[in-house]
Parts: structure tokens; sequence; C-alpha cells
């Protein structure tokens, strides 16, 4: 991510906390940002300098104008202005972090050798939730190669509790024992 977009997203999200809107500010954005997914070549469209200035903000304004909050629209008009648009979708992606934040929600992965029951997945919600004071949005994804246990990967640090973890673990240290 761009220092750029860390600085726009951080001064929109300003905004959005003196309105105190900053759940429909991000819902806007990631309207905006959906519909550059679903047509990247407006995108393209918005950051040409072929195209007048004048026509690419009356573009903006027509597909966003009624549909966004006004400080929404303001930013992403002055994005294209400054010709930074290319960094919308950084922009959104930071925003959303300083978002859930300051809402005490992180995101975590959790991988495991084989699906977690609902049970399984319940008590470690609201383990991890417990150990971090706030709430956890979870995402789980399979790895075949873990002989069992669990990754979780949670505020950018990794608790590795996998059998595989503690196998590299105990043969480093018959290794070291060896060496010794």
């Amino acid at each position: 991510m761009t220092n750029l977009a860390m600085e726009y997203a951080a001064a929109l999200f300003m905004l959005a906390c003196e309105d105190g809107k900053q759940r429909a500010y991000g819902k806007a954005l990631n309207e905006i940002g959906q519909a550059f997914s679903a047509d990247p070549e407006y995108l393209t469209f918005l950051a040409s300098p072929a195209i007048s200035m004048e026509e690419r903000l009356s573009a903006i304004r027509a597909a966003f104008g009624a549909r966004v909050p006004e400080h929404v629209l303001s930013f992403l008009l002055l994005m294209c202005e400054k010709g930074r648009i290319a960094h919308f979708p950084e922009a959104v992606k930071e925003y959303e972090k300083l978002l859930l934040a300051s809402e005490r929600i992180l995101d975590a992965t959790v991988t495991s050798a084989v699906a977690l029951t609902d049970e399984e997945k319940q008590r470690l919600q609201a383990a991890l939730e417990k150990q971090s004071g706030g709430k956890v949005n979870i995402a789980y994804a399979l790895d075949r190669e873990l002989l069992g246990g669990l990754i979780v990967e949670i505020d950018g640090k990794i608790l590795d509790g996998s059998v595989r973890d503690r196998l590299q673990r105990v043969k480093e240290v018959i290794s070291d024992e060896h060496k010794t």
C-alpha cells in the first residue's frame, strides 16, 4: 500500500468521524469500488490525460453524484483532479482498515487441515475475541498439508499451532543436540 492511499483514506475517515458516518462512507466507497471492478476500463478512463478533466469529473458526478454522500463524491473528484484515481482501490482498503480499527474489529484467517465444525468455530471466535478485546471477523481456509492443529493470522501476527510447526521445532531441537 502506498502512503498516498493511506493519506487520502485517513483524510476521508476524519471527515466521516466528524459527520458520524464512518460506516456510510465505507459502504459508499465499496459501492464505487464494485463499479470500478465491474468495468475496469472506467478507472483507465478517469486516469487518462487524453480525456479532458472536465469530462472525467462530469462522468464521476453523473455516475455517483446521487448515490454517495457529498464528502465521498468530493473525495473521488479530488483523487481524479490530482491524478491519483489509480490509487482509489488501495485507499478503499486503507479506509476499511481504519474503520475496523475504530470499531475494534480485527480480521483473522484460520487455516486448518480439516474443516472446523460450527461448535469449534464458535469456541475459536470466542477465544480470539477474548484475547483481542474486540470483535473478530474470521475467514477459514484449508491446507491439506497440515498434519493437524491450526494456523491463526490476526492483526499482523501468526499463531502457528500446527502439528507441522511442532514437528519442525522438535526436529530443530534434535538437530541442535547432535551439533553439541
